[in-house]
């Protein structure tokens, strides 16, 4: 199994898929004909209930999730399936929008940014929470102070700290006041920063920075949001219903300061830890949307219904630099330069993923809010010759008469499978033996954090959608580089590029680092990640993301299904 960053920050792994059980006949399943339609909507808001729906027949969304959400305290939690359910009852000062880029939401229109580019002030928009109560300043400075509070043990803070002395409060070197939040009466909310941050708008829309509510939370106290009812809610939607490890219900928001462009009335989920069932789901007319595993996508790939997103992940293969053999730039090179990633997705994975050009995926957006591969370069090319002549260097380099021969450790079937490739690739072309060590997920990452391994795969999914996300992995002083790589050129264009004001030059500034990294073989991407889904063609504008939360169902609606059934 990968592993994302935040995964390796709480120090476990939380399984995205479910085993298989043997898969049915797919084939003989009848597939409706029609097409996914992804274009744009209006969004023109307004405060008054549309009338022309009152009418109507309710529009019901049906899907599954492997598993429920761990918990719905935003100021705590780190996982994914809280974060889809949070983005969809939740809004913070920005929301994602269709195009992946942050858009006003609880803010009024955009902040107020300093020439220095440290100080935000935002206006809260006319909303209120599902009671009644006015949305307030104050609830965005307590739930971001809250997450920050030492004796929470929040991983979440994490996504916090570039506030001003956030990282400081949290090692009792500052106090609670002087943390860079400040509600300024009832609609103003000054923030200000430790140091420039491009992406600090797309982290306003993400879980840690949502608001709460500090009547609620302490009126149930470590009960907060433990239930459907021990919470209040301020996005599209309410959480109506929640039946632990079976289901939950959401319902549309009649408080909400945006309705009358929320499309559904009500979205039913169905938790379902075997893909093949949810697929079953969708066939049977129980299910409106279901996830593809691997061993499903053929059987769809060639309906319309196919829907293939891409993810803000790269898999990718990690180099142990402290083992004398791989401590060599060339020797990586060569095992990097010997990997045709083409082949790799399209005869092995066959699930949209892309071969990788860089550490970066080509899902993450740049200063300009253009994607970052646009301007970077690409390092990863198959070249079997140069491979051959690079490993022979190498080897001469370090005295070596033979080839050793190597673990590479994996922990998943899907790893597996990409192992094996690999294998064959390093045998046919180097002529190198490398055995696959097949470990548990925890003690995969115990070795890896201890250094005991030779080569390893890995996922990492960035924290938040600018490339230093990424790239700050391969520094020398980086929590998750695990192979020791290091090199003072990269970390000093990292350091440079944290604190930049000049947002095209610090582009450019990871622009070059990622160059040097793939250059000097610290680490070896390998493709960028999609995930597969079959989704009925009546559902419309249902948003997915790269990163964070993955999907939105503030715009979706199923208009056509209800037109053909005369609702």
């Amino acid at each position: 199994m990968f592993f994302s960053f935040m995964d390796f920050h709480k120090g476990l792994i939380r399984r995205k898929g479910a085993v298989m059980r043997q898969a049915g006949c797919i084939s003989a399943v009848l597939l409706l004909i029609g097409s996914v339609s992804i274009s744009g909507c209006d969004r023109v808001t307004g405060d008054n209930e549309n009338t022309a729906n009152a009418k109507r027949e309710p529009r019901v969304l049906h899907l599954t999730t492997v598993s429920e959400p761990p918990s719905l305290d935003s100021a705590v939690t780190i996982d994914g399936d809280s974060f889809n359910v949070l983005n969809n009852v939740k809004e913070g000062l920005m929301r994602l929008n269709q195009d992946n880029r942050p858009e006003p939401a609880m803010a009024a229109g955009m902040p107020e940014v300093s020439a220095d580019k440290k100080t935000y002030v935002f206006q809260i928009r006319k909303a209120r929470w599902s009671d009644g109560r006015a949305v307030k300043a104050r609830d965005f400075e307590y739930a971001w102070k809250r997450a920050l509070d030492p004796s929470l043990e929040s991983d979440a803070s994490y996504s916090l700290l570039p506030l001003k002395n956030a990282k400081a409060y949290r090692e009792g070197k500052a106090s609670l006041d002087q943390v860079g939040v400040k509600a300024v009466g009832d609609r103003t909310l000054k923030v200000k920063l430790e140091e420039p941050t491009p992406y600090f708008l797309s982290l306003t829309a993400s879980a840690a920075y949502l608001p709460q509510r500090e009547d609620i939370v302490e009126k149930y106290g470590e009960q907060y949001a433990a239930d459907e009812d021990k919470m209040v809610y301020n996005g599209p939607f309410v959480l109506s219903r929640w039946n632990r490890d079976q289901s939950f219900q959401y319902r549309k928001n009649d408080r909400y300061w945006d309705r009358n462009h929320v499309r559904l009335d009500r979205v039913h989920v169905k938790i379902v830890d075997d893909t093949t069932e949810a697929v079953h789901r969708y066939t049977s007319g129980r299910a409106d949307v279901a996830p593809l595993s691997e061993d499903l996508i053929q059987a769809f790939k060639g309906s319309p219904e196919y829907v293939s997103v891409s993810r803000g992940a790269t898999s990718l293969l990690i180099f142990n630099t402290e083992v004398d053999f791989l401590s060599n730039t060339k020797v990586r090179k060569a095992l990097s330069l010997s990997i045709d990633r083409k082949k790799l997705v399209e005869e092995v994975l066959q699930n949209g993923s892309r071969p990788a050009d860089g550490l970066v995926p080509d899902t993450i957006l740049g200063y300009d809010q253009e994607p970052f591969r646009e301007k970077a370069s690409s390092e990863l090319e198959y070249r079997e010759e140069k491979a051959v002549e690079l490993m022979e260097k190498g080897m001469e380099e370090m005295d070596f008469s033979s080839l050793p021969k190597l673990e590479l450790n994996v922990s998943d079937d899907s790893q597996k499978k990409v192992a094996l490739f690999l294998q064959e690739e390093w045998k046919d072309h180097l002529g190198l033996e490398v055995a696959i060590n097949p470990q548990p997920i925890e003690k995969k990452l115990e070795l890896e954090g201890g250094g005991q391994f030779q080569l390893s795969l890995l996922r990492w999914i960035g924290r938040y959608n600018d490339p230093l996300s990424f790239l700050e992995m391969g520094h020398s002083e980086n929590e998750a580089n695990f192979g020791g790589w290091k090199n003072s050129d990269f970390d000093t264009l990292i350091e440079q590029a944290k604190g930049n004001t000049d947002y095209q030059e610090r582009s450019e500034d990871l622009v070059e680092a990622e160059k040097i990294l793939t250059e000097k073989a610290g680490i070896a991407p390998l493709f960028y990640e999609s995930q597969a889904y079959v989704q009925k063609p009546y559902v419309k504008h249902l948003y997915r993301f790269p990163i964070g939360a993955e999907y939105v169902l503030k715009w979706t609606d199923m208009e056509e299904k209800y037109k053909n059934s005369g609702g």
